[in-house]
């Protein structure tokens, strides 16, 4: 026992010089395997999975004696006087099981007559602290193995709508919605050191992911060093998460080998022995109810009592003259089966109290407000991901929902009122993916390797704050999702399709293990992942879902006797030099078939610079709507949705990306340049696009013959609705989302909580 008093004292920093400090080189490996576990988690090298049901997760960095079988008592008690059905689930430290075990109040005597013999077997089973909660906690089972995931769907089948994870701070396989991190005031930190070397699980920089701390035994040490302590966690964490418990000692009771019914009064006098992670606090804990503390005596943590333990205790009782023994609660469940005192055992029912629960109860409920981001890399991208994440503000209107385009400045989102959480960027090619090397080294020069570094920065900041993250794009944003946050994403893939030679071997390896749900453009994409073992399925084209937006009202623009085209000069820079080819052709077009005019204006482009490569033509407004002029030719702007304006369209004159699929789907033709990404964009929509060399004639001269020749047009119109498919993705990502990862759970918990902690 000396040489555990004298290993604790180092590692405690009760003594700097010690024989000890030979385990600093171990202290150093455990560290560095520590931090390289948790950057594998903060960057998703390993995954965690985030439960159907909320998690409230209540750790600490250091090895024991912060009190957290107390406060999780206490957080329990809290969310049942609130009216949610809460279970609780523990590794269960010192016990036999491997698989499930559901133990409940009922199974321990719930306080009532409760025998030792009993309580013995259950020990033997499933540890002392759970034991100790179920017997606290009436209606509150408790789930113990060594697999909390499996916990979780155990308690799934009690009906619990809500999971208190005992000691999982370290256990970042479970998802968790709040992370509350316990620090002992008495002894925070230890040496600073690593164990071996010291107490530290993980360096007290990890407080940084705790969504509160929370110091506990404040009342057990002076004002200064509390604000000091204080301030040195804030290093980490910001003032508002910070909160103060302490331990409180309401009433005694008397144990001889079954619990006696009722309170007791406190002894005057006692010997004092406990097996827990700090004996030190039970210590001042005593005297700070005046009991005078005749001798102590101390074991490791979850020690198994002998009988030859209590039989030494009983004669230093005897030898002392104290009024009784006394023991915390959680040794009760390690004495001796079969064995009784001498005399009556006196123990404290220990629970925690916080100096401010209000102000923690608002700021645990604003971490569990379900936080939702929907990421995007592209244009098109960002028109899924705005009516994505308006589906998902209607489905869940108590959450957070933000964006995060990796691509532009977000004007999509921000249009639309969404928050954009991402740093806005512009590149020279205006995209993430590129056809050419000289795109790529435009970007490069402009800073592409910082933009990159600082949307991993952004990311940072909502790691551990967001649920799921909802990806739209390819698997290049899920990386970058993954890599920036580390929670596995759903990926809406409206890049990749078998019609474009599908995924890559590395592609369909990434989606296996690192994409919670894929979902396709089509129906044999979805194929090709799922017989690769990914989670992949099709519910409709996702870029079809734009077609049916409920928001979207019909804008008529064409005239009588006059087919309708619209212009397409794309979103991205080059716009501002392809809408010079664009107004090429449509005077040569005009000439030959004279037609409306109508020019889609995406939101990333700026008029004046757009007005300024249109020389030549000279502005107008009429009738409600602005344009350019030339001659007998005018052309039309329109700033709104594409799929308000596509009725009145025979034909589409298109240099962009999405949109010309979007307009491809709705039956309207599409004429194009050949370039490589239209190529690759040719391989989907087949016979629907014609593609032309990049010159105005030859523009203007594909738009004629289609328009010249309708049964031509009739195919191209019929092949471009096949190719696409039909909408319908973005309604089942929200369905799967608020049935099969919980979110509809979430956000009713929530509004439920709100109303019974003061209504935020």
């Amino acid at each position: 026992m000396s040489l555990l008093k004298s290993y604790l004292s180092f590692a405690r920093g009760e003594r700097r010089l010690s024989p000890w400090m030979v385990t600093y080189p171990f202290g150093v490996i455990a560290r560095t395997v520590v931090s390289m576990r948790n950057f594998a988690f903060d960057h998703g090298l390993v995954s965690s999975v985030e439960p159907v049901i909320p998690v409230i997760s209540v750790g600490n960095i250091t090895l024991g004696g912060t009190n957290k079988t107390p406060f999780v008592e206490m957080l329990c008690r809290m969310l049942r006087e609130a009216g949610i059905p809460v279970g609780i689930i523990s590794r269960g430290y010192g016990g036999t099981t491997v698989d499930p075990v559901v133990i409940s109040s009922d199974m321990t005597g719930g306080g009532e007559e409760e025998c030792g013999s009993r309580t013995a077997s259950l020990r033997e089973i499933v540890g002392d602290e759970p034991l100790l909660l179920a017997s606290r906690l009436q209606g509150v089972p408790v789930a113990v193995s060594k697999n909390r995931l499996r916990d979780i769907d155990a308690l799934l089948e009690r009906n619990v709508e809500f999971i208190v994870a005992d000691d999982a701070f370290q256990h970042r396989r479970m998802g968790r919605d709040a992370d509350i991190a316990l620090v002992d005031a008495c002894c925070p930190f230890g040496n600073g050191w690593v164990a071996p070397a010291g107490i530290l699980r993980e360096p007290p920089s990890v407080l940084s992911r705790a969504s509160l701390v929370v110091i506990t035994k404040s009342d057990q040490v002076p004002g200064e060093k509390l604000d000091a302590l204080a301030g040195e966690i804030c290093r980490f964490v910001p003032k508002e998460k910070v909160f103060f418990s302490r331990l409180s000692l309401p009433t005694w009771r008397s144990w001889n080998g079954c619990w006696k019914k009722g309170d007791r009064k406190a002894p005057g006098s006692v010997i004092a022995f406990s097996a827990i992670g700090s004996p030190e606090s039970f210590r001042r804990s005593l005297e700070q109810q005046g009991i005078a503390i005749f001798r102590e005596h101390r074991f490791k943590d979850h020690h198994r009592y002998r009988k030859s333990d209590m039989e030494e205790l009983e004669r230093s009782l005897s030898e002392c003259g104290a009024e009784a023994m006394a023991c915390t609660e959680k040794d009760i469940y390690n004495l001796p089966r079969g064995w009784k005192p001498s005399r009556e055992i006196c123990v404290p029912l220990i629970s925690t109290e916080l100096d401010d629960e209000p102000r923690f109860r608002a700021a645990l409920l604003e971490v569990l407000r379900p936080r939702i981001v929907v990421a995007s890399n592209g244009y098109g991208e960002d028109s899924m991901g705005v009516l994505l994440a308006r589906k998902l503000k209607d489905r869940f209107p108590c959450a957070s929902v933000s964006s995060f385009p990796i691509v532009g400045k977000g004007e999509h989102y921000i249009r639309e009122g969404i928050p954009v959480d991402s740093v806005p960027e512009e590149s020279p090619s205006g995209g993430v993916i590129k056809y050419r090397f000289l795109d790529l080294w435009r970007d490069l020069r402009s800073g592409l390797l910082r933009s990159i570094a600082r949307q991993m920065k952004a990311w940072g900041r909502l790691r551990g704050a967001i649920r799921t993250p909802i990806c739209v794009g390819d698997v290049y944003l899920l990386l970058h999702s993954l890599w920036g946050q580390g929670q596995l994403p759903v990926l809406v893939a409206t890049a990749k399709t078998v019609y474009l030679s599908g995924h890559w071997r590395l592609e369909r390896f990434l989606l296996k293990h690192r994409s919670r749900t894929t979902w396709t453009r089509d129906r044999e994409t979805a194929d090709e992942l799922r017989r690769s073992g990914a989670r992949a399925r099709f519910d409709g084209n996702p870029i079809m879902d734009l077609t049916c937006d409920n928001t979207i009202e019909t804008v008529p623009w064409g005239e009588t006797g006059k087919p309708g085209v619209l212009l397409l000069p794309g979103s991205r820079r080059r716009a501002y030099d392809d809408v010079r080819l664009l107004l090429d052709a449509v005077e040569r077009l005009d000439s030959v078939v004279p037609s409306a005019y109508l020019m889609v204006v995406a939101p990333t482009l700026d008029m004046e610079e757009l007005m300024a490569s249109c020389s030549g033509w000279e502005p107008f407004g009429e009738g409600g709507w602005k344009g350019i002029r030339k001659g007998a030719c005018s052309i039309r702007f329109y700033f709104g949705p594409l799929p308000s304006v596509t009725g009145d369209a025979r034909l589409l004159m298109g240099l962009g990306g999405t949109a010309n699929q979007v307009c491809a789907g709705m039956g309207v033709p599409v004429v194009s340049i050949e370039e490589k990404g239209k190529f690759v964009q040719k391989k989907l929509l087949g016979e629907s696009e014609l593609l032309v060399p990049p010159t105005a004639q030859s523009l203007a001269e594909g738009a004629a013959r289609i328009l010249s020749d309708e049964s031509l047009r009739q195919k191209m119109a019929r092949e471009g609705k096949e190719r696409l498919g039909g909408p319908g993705a973005l309604d089942t990502v929200v369905a799967h989302a608020a049935g099969s990862m919980g979110w509809d759970l979430r956000c009713s918990l929530f509004q439920r909580l709100s109303e019974r902690w003061g209504g935020l």
